[in-house]
């Protein structure tokens, strides 16, 4: 701490799951930039305090699509409270942790929710339709394998000339 003291950083990028770098930046005072696939229980979008409507946006492990029947709705909305006691189980150690070195109450959402920005690492395209906030960043592909030399465009046995062109009738 006293190595993070002296070197007068600017910024901090950290992954969230583990809630140590946001522990640091809070104890620090300097903003900070959250690197992240996802939170358990959508904290990410809770402390952004991005709409999250139940009703719209289906819950993971749920099966449901966003076109929800009342009953998937039900289910959905049940869900959504459960994991509020699942994620305050699962953070609790974190919490009390980040109470003691802050020296104050804090919750999770504290913790979270003065992050400057979310790097996101999935693409916008490939989830379900949603409202998301300014500092929410889709930065899909990041953990994609790496690179292969592309294979040739068009190799000769394809030439033009051999091109045969079909016309539909």
């Amino acid at each position: 701490m006293q190595y993070l003291k002296q070197s007068d950083f600017d910024i901090l990028l950290t992954d969230p799951v583990s809630v140590c770098g946001t522990i640091v930046a809070n104890y620090f005072s300097v903003p900070f930039v959250l690197f992240m696939r996802g939170l358990p229980c959508s904290l990410h979008y809770r402390a952004s305090q991005c709409p999250n409507p139940q009703s719209y946006i289906p819950r993971l492990f749920t099966e449901n699509s966003d076109y929800m029947s009342f009953s998937q709705k039900l289910k959905n909305v049940w869900v959504d409270f459960l994991e509020l006691f699942y994620c305050d189980s699962f953070y609790a150690e974190a919490v009390s942790f980040a109470t003691e070195i802050l020296q104050r109450k804090v919750t999770i959402l504290d913790l979270l929710n003065s992050a400057s920005i979310l790097l996101l690492r999935f693409d916008f395209v490939l989830e379900y339709p949603r409202p998301v906030m300014p500092n929410m960043v889709f930065i899909g592909g990041i953990n994609c394998a790496g690179r292969k030399a592309l294979s040739e465009v068009c190799p000769p046995v394809c030439s033009p000339s051999s091109w045969h062109w079909y016309t539909v009738t």
